[in-house]
């Protein structure tokens, strides 16, 4: 979520201080509203779909790290039983061996884990394009609305209070469903509650006055 929260906060609908959102009310009643990305995200099923495929890829990764540093675990031990048995030519070649084996287990770590990694970037593939569908979302309830600013509650700001009505998670969610599956307004705070992926109850796509029924 955090490259959400990055954009939300960095977006052109975000500028400037309280000054110039003083200003901005009084001149041309527009007002400051707030979204919570987390939430929006967890009704988006098509979210849920990617988090579970970084998921298995992460876990299906890690276990192929793992089995190469516990063939180096392996080596090591097999090294320390036969080392006296060993020649001076021997050993070095079986210390490099282990050496060899454990900087393979460290790029394979790089290749799936890295900051520029497989995952990093299946990740991007995934996810960049729902958020890049939120934010335009945003911006056309923001520009339909007259709004002047938008902050994000899970973003981290010291936001010290927040009222209900000035929150329009879920106008974004509704303009979101003219491009996405999205889950229905009704439905929202019960249905992400451990239902999300492919099998997301009460979703509905494209225009937002869809009324199809949740699935079971």
């Amino acid at each position: 979520m955090k490259t959400l929260k990055t954009l939300v906060l960095t977006a052109a609908l975000i500028c400037g201080g309280m000054m110039t959102a003083n200003a901005q009310l009084v001149g041309g009643g527009q007002k400051i509203v707030y979204v919570d990305s987390e939430y929006i995200m967890e009704n988006i099923p098509e979210y849920g779909d990617a988090q579970e495929e970084l998921n298995a890829l992460s876990e299906k990764w890690q276990k192929e790290v793992k089995a190469v540093y516990d063939k180096v675990s392996e080596m090591y031990s097999k090294y320390q039983t036969e080392m006296l048995l060993l020649s001076e030519d021997q050993k070095r070649a079986r210390e490099q061996a282990i050496i060899d084996k454990e900087q393979e287990a460290k790029n394979l770590q790089m290749q799936y884990f890295g900051s520029e990694g497989q995952l990093y970037q299946k990740r991007t593939e995934l996810i960049q394009p729902i958020q890049e569908k939120v934010y335009t979302a945003m911006k056309e309830v923001a520009q339909t609305k007259n709004y002047a600013f938008i902050f994000d509650l899970a973003s981290g700001t010291s936001i010290l209070y927040a009222s209900d009505k000035n929150d329009i998670s879920d106008d974004v969610l509704d303009q979101l469903g003219n491009v996405m599956q999205t889950v229905r307004r009704e439905n929202r705070r019960k249905a992400n509650v451990g239902t999300m992926g492919g099998s997301t109850g009460g979703a509905t796509g494209g225009n937002k006055g869809n009324t199809a029924k949740p699935k079971k």
